[in-house]
């Protein structure tokens, strides 16, 4: 049993308190072979295909924010939990907890922005639920969906089958999304045009798997790059190594974190992935990525490496290095 025993803000936050939780409460009750990879979706064989299968639940607030609001959001979180694991979207499924007196015209910008999210990505909501709660049980509105996915034949991406010698490849500037949220939630009038990365990265994800050499990739949401690549290195019992100068992230949101006293590695996005690919395909990977409207700041950031111990690794711009634990508690508590 966990040693804590009540939920804290840390059980959400995609980091170690979350993995615990997961581990000690959820496959205690749940596992099977579809679910114990852990990975940003399921593997679920029927006769003739194999699907992926994926849900997450919303809760940001506030529920619009420069370049972004909850709905798209969630459209393009689950999007993109398919898409990484090499599936072609096919629908999804859209449920709503709204609080008493929550304004009607806002929720149906918010369902708007849903769709607008959906036909970008090429993909129906298909299903859906609504529930209302009194005044004050919940915070305006939460939304979950979840999603369906064709993984077409001969494609197979793990974090089990990365190799040493692999490059880190980041697909574009990290943290903006968090930044943005939390310059909206606390109205700290943080200049630079900072906007929420959101965005369905099916289209950047079929670009790069035209190139052969990918072994796996993962969507960087909560926890951030630091927490995702401690999740691979576990994974594959390898040790990621990144250079601290080669992890793409734009000055505003490098400015505006040292501010706020915020690590970038750990700031969570939702228009960004990081693949793990040979090293004879990956300058053409990067080359495919940067082909693509949401690739084109994309960076090789790092190796994995065969070491005793596997870990994370960062050489900082300063010639050191170092080691990148997965977060711990919450940094940024309801930012997706």
């Amino acid at each position: 049993m966990p040693a804590v025993k009540k939920i804290l803000l840390g059980h959400g936050s995609g980091g170690r308190l979350s993995r615990e939780l997961v581990e000690t409460v959820f496959l205690k009750s749940f596992s099977n072979p579809a679910l114990l990879p852990l990975e940003d979706a399921a593997e679920v064989k029927i006769p003739g295909a194999t699907l992926a299968f994926t849900t997450d639940s919303y809760v940001v607030t506030p529920v619009e924010f420069p370049g972004a609001d909850i709905g798209r959001v969630a459209v393009c979180g689950t999007v993109n939990d398919l898409a990484v694991k090499g599936a072609r979207p096919l629908a999804l499924s859209a449920g709503f907890i709204l609080e008493e007196g929550f304004p009607i015209d806002l929720l149906s910008r918010l369902a708007a922005s849903m769709r607008r999210a959906a036909d970008e990505a090429g993909v129906s909501i298909v299903t859906g639920d609504t529930k209302v709660v009194e005044k004050g049980k919940a915070d305006g509105v939460f939304i979950n969906t979840s999603g369906v996915g064709l993984i077409p034949a001969g494609r197979s991406l793990t974090s089990a089958a990365v190799r040493p010698g692999d490059f880190i490849i980041v697909s574009g500037n990290l943290a903006e999304h968090g930044v943005a949220v939390m310059n909206a939630r606390h109205r700290l009038g943080l200049g630079g045009a900072i906007k929420s990365d959101a965005a369905p990265l099916n289209g950047l994800v079929e670009a790069a798997l035209k190139v052969r050499g990918i072994r796996a990739m993962r969507d960087i949401t909560r926890g951030g790059l630091a927490t995702v690549l401690n999740e691979v290195s576990g994974a594959c019992g390898l040790t990621a190594e990144v250079d601290e100068e080669s992890v793409p992230v734009s000055a505003p949101t490098r400015n505006a974190c040292a501010l706020l006293g915020l690590d970038p590695m750990y700031v969570a996005n939702e228009g960004k992935l990081v693949l793990f690919a040979a090293p004879e395909a990956a300058a053409e990977i990067l080359k495919a990525l940067r082909s693509h409207k949401y690739g084109k700041n994309a960076r090789i950031a790092g190796r994995m490496l065969k070491e005793k111990k596997p870990q994370v690794r960062l050489r900082t711009s300063i010639g050191g290095s170092r080691i990148m634990l997965m977060l711990e508690g919450e940094q940024l508590p309801r930012i997706c």
